[in-house]
Protein backbone atom coordinates (compact mmCIF):
# COMPACT_ATOMS: atom_id res chain seq x y z
CA UNK A 1 0.00 0.00 0.00
CA UNK A 2 1.09 3.31 -0.74
CA UNK A 3 1.48 5.94 1.92
CA UNK A 4 1.59 9.57 1.48
CA UNK A 5 1.47 10.07 -2.35
CA UNK A 6 5.68 9.47 -3.66
CA UNK A 7 6.65 10.00 -0.24
CA UNK A 8 8.96 6.99 1.24
CA UNK A 9 7.15 5.35 4.50
CA UNK A 10 9.90 7.23 6.59
CA UNK A 11 9.26 10.57 5.43
CA UNK A 12 5.61 10.51 5.70
CA UNK A 13 6.33 9.69 9.44
CA UNK A 14 8.48 12.36 9.80
CA UNK A 15 6.18 14.88 8.23
CA UNK A 16 2.97 13.26 10.53
CA UNK A 17 5.54 14.07 13.92
CA UNK A 18 6.37 17.60 12.55
CA UNK A 19 2.70 18.47 11.39
CA UNK A 20 1.33 17.29 15.26
CA UNK A 21 4.79 19.14 16.86
CA UNK A 22 3.48 22.25 14.71
CA UNK A 23 -0.11 21.42 16.17
CA UNK A 24 1.38 21.07 19.49
CA UNK A 25 2.89 24.69 19.63
CA UNK A 26 0.13 26.05 18.44
CA UNK A 27 -1.76 25.25 21.00
CA UNK A 28 0.35 26.32 23.17
CA UNK A 29 0.50 29.76 21.44
CA UNK A 30 -3.51 30.05 21.38
CA UNK A 31 -3.28 29.32 25.51
CA UNK A 32 -0.92 31.95 25.81
CA UNK A 33 -3.10 34.02 24.06
CA UNK A 34 -5.79 33.37 26.22
CA UNK A 35 -4.42 33.41 29.35
CA UNK A 36 -3.04 37.15 28.64
CA UNK A 37 0.12 36.04 28.18
CA UNK A 38 1.33 39.12 26.54
CA UNK A 39 0.99 41.57 29.12
CA UNK A 40 3.87 44.64 29.55
CA UNK A 41 6.43 42.70 31.42
CA UNK A 42 7.24 43.82 34.89
CA UNK A 43 11.19 44.33 34.29
CA UNK A 44 10.27 46.30 30.93
CA UNK A 45 6.85 47.98 31.75
CA UNK A 46 7.28 50.68 28.90
CA UNK A 47 8.15 48.11 25.79
CA UNK A 48 5.57 46.67 24.27
CA UNK A 49 5.77 42.75 24.17
CA UNK A 50 6.24 41.91 20.59
CA UNK A 51 3.61 39.13 19.46
CA UNK A 52 4.91 35.57 18.54
CA UNK A 53 8.03 36.56 19.69
CA UNK A 54 7.88 37.11 22.93
CA UNK A 55 6.13 33.94 23.54
CA UNK A 56 7.60 30.69 24.61
CA UNK A 57 6.90 28.86 21.49
CA UNK A 58 9.58 31.03 19.71
CA UNK A 59 12.94 29.58 19.38
CA UNK A 60 14.72 32.48 20.42
CA UNK A 61 12.48 33.40 23.57
CA UNK A 62 14.54 34.41 26.81
CA UNK A 63 18.26 34.34 24.07
CA UNK A 64 20.60 36.96 24.36
CA UNK A 65 21.01 38.59 20.85
CA UNK A 66 24.03 36.95 20.07
CA UNK A 67 22.45 33.25 20.95
CA UNK A 68 19.71 33.89 18.53
CA UNK A 69 19.10 31.34 15.64
CA UNK A 70 17.70 32.98 12.34
CA UNK A 71 13.88 32.93 12.16
CA UNK A 72 13.87 31.01 8.81
CA UNK A 73 14.39 28.03 11.35
CA UNK A 74 10.89 28.66 13.17
CA UNK A 75 8.37 26.04 12.37
CA UNK A 76 6.08 29.32 11.58
CA UNK A 77 7.98 29.93 8.09
CA UNK A 78 5.78 27.35 6.81
CA UNK A 79 3.07 29.90 6.94
CA UNK A 80 5.07 33.68 5.77
CA UNK A 81 4.62 33.92 2.31
CA UNK A 82 7.38 33.88 0.35
CA UNK A 83 7.82 36.97 -0.82
CA UNK A 84 8.13 38.13 3.43
CA UNK A 85 10.06 35.55 4.62
CA UNK A 86 12.98 38.10 4.49
CA UNK A 87 11.45 40.91 6.80
CA UNK A 88 12.22 41.67 10.30
CA UNK A 89 9.82 39.18 12.19
CA UNK A 90 8.72 37.26 9.55
CA UNK A 91 6.00 35.62 11.62
CA UNK A 92 4.59 39.30 11.68
CA UNK A 93 3.79 39.06 7.91
CA UNK A 94 1.61 36.21 7.93
CA UNK A 95 -2.00 36.51 6.60
CA UNK A 96 -4.44 35.87 9.56
CA UNK A 97 -8.09 35.90 7.22
CA UNK A 98 -8.98 35.84 3.81
CA UNK A 99 -8.88 40.05 4.03
CA UNK A 100 -4.95 39.22 4.57
CA UNK A 101 -4.36 40.92 7.72
CA UNK A 102 -1.07 40.79 9.74
CA UNK A 103 0.27 41.23 12.84
CA UNK A 104 2.16 44.03 11.25
CA UNK A 105 -0.41 45.79 9.76
CA UNK A 106 -2.96 45.74 12.76
CA UNK A 107 -0.27 46.60 15.39
CA UNK A 108 -0.53 49.37 12.69
CA UNK A 109 -3.77 50.52 13.16
CA UNK A 110 -2.85 50.67 16.96
CA UNK A 111 -6.22 48.26 17.77
CA UNK A 112 -4.64 45.52 20.18
CA UNK A 113 -7.51 44.05 21.03
CA UNK A 114 -8.59 43.45 17.15
CA UNK A 115 -5.39 41.84 16.55
CA UNK A 116 -5.83 39.33 19.55
CA UNK A 117 -9.08 38.34 18.26
CA UNK A 118 -8.04 37.81 14.76
CA UNK A 119 -4.69 36.05 16.44
CA UNK A 120 -6.80 33.61 18.37
CA UNK A 121 -8.91 32.70 15.44
CA UNK A 122 -6.18 32.27 12.79
CA UNK A 123 -4.34 29.97 15.48
CA UNK A 124 -7.87 28.13 16.46
CA UNK A 125 -8.21 27.60 12.63
CA UNK A 126 -5.03 27.00 11.81
CA UNK A 127 -4.99 24.08 14.55
CA UNK A 128 -7.95 22.89 13.74
CA UNK A 129 -6.90 21.97 9.58
CA UNK A 130 -3.55 20.65 10.58
CA UNK A 131 -5.88 18.23 12.74
CA UNK A 132 -7.88 16.66 10.20
CA UNK A 133 -5.18 17.05 7.74
CA UNK A 134 -3.61 13.51 6.75
CA UNK A 135 -0.28 12.73 5.64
Amino acid sequence: MERGGDLDPGETAMNEFRRLEIVDKLKLELNVLQDGGYGRSVRTPRVEPLYLRDSVTCLNFGRQEEEREPCYHCFLMDFVPADRAGRELPCHHIPLNNTGDTIASLQESGDKDRLEQVLREWLATTIKRLETQQT
